[in-house]
């Protein structure tokens, strides 16, 4: 038996990267999956992952900056599965700069898609976890919350996800729904290496580069990082909430 047995998940930002790793990593465990990301059809990949070890996904488009696409996908997904358990908000954007560089769209890009999409998702989730009286709500944030170059946007968006993410545990408690985040370090994955290249870094180099500075001596995969949202999205983790885990190798 897996621990998530019987619950419904809707991953965002989930056809590649740490989301599409969150995905697989609860569908693991026993949860049907909404597979959600800006295009549906680059879902596919995750959504078959998750067939082939034999679970249950869908496949849903959603521009999570939009308030009427997020909820007809949580719609969806409780219409195809019954209920909505857990919700992970993951879908992120960079539009990387320094502050004198950067354009309104960028800030406004990376706002919507980050704070935004967080506050939409969450708040059209919680009207079905407030109704059943169970829920988990992990939020993806990143310790550029506490400040990196070149991110102004991106910071203030992830330290902001922090906050938001204390407040919903407090006014959601009271409806048994655990609200938490995690702040990833350095994981391998596109951004990280779109990140290097705004740099002019080869990105095998700036791998390496991180690997000297974390004391685990290695960079995170994305599985690293569903592993801890799987403990928050269980039952194991029933009395946490209004945590931020920072899941960084043990980088200071």
């Amino acid at each position: 038996m897996g621990k998530l047995d019987g619950r419904v998940a809707m991953v965002t930002g989930a056809a590649r990267g740490i989301g599409a790793a969150t995905a697989i990593r609860l569908a693991e465990e026993g949860a049907k999956v909404g597979v959600i990301d800006l295009d549906g059809a680059s879902c596919e990949n995750t959504v078959a992952a998750i067939r082939d070890l034999g679970g249950e996904a869908i496949a849903i488009g959603c521009n999570v900056a939009d308030s009427q696409q997020v909820e007809a996908a949580v719609e969806q997904v409780v219409s195809t599965f019954g209920r909505l358990d857990i919700l992970v908000n993951n879908a992120g954007v960079i539009r990387d700069n320094l502050l004198f560089k950067m354009t309104e769209e960028d800030w406004d890009t990376v706002m919507n898609v980050h704070l935004k999409g967080h506050f939409l998702c969450s708040r059209a989730a919680q009207k079905h976890m407030v109704q059943q009286r169970y829920g988990k709500i992990v939020n993806v944030s990143s310790t550029s919350a506490l400040g990196n170059r070149g991110q102004a946007n991106y910071s203030a968006a992830k330290a902001g996800i922090q906050g938001f993410t204390k407040t919903l545990a407090i006014e959601l408690g009271p409806f048994n729904i655990n609200v938490n985040a995690v702040a990833p370090g350095f994981i391998d994955t596109d951004m990280t290496r779109a990140t290097a290249q705004r740099v002019g870094v080869d990105p095998e180099q700036f791998k390496q580069a991180a690997i000297e500075r974390i004391p685990l001596r290695r960079v995170g995969q994305p599985r690293d990082v569903a592993n801890v949202i799987a403990f928050l999205a269980s039952d194991d983790a029933s009395y946490v909430s209004g945590q931020v885990i920072y899941v960084h190798g043990g980088r200071p």
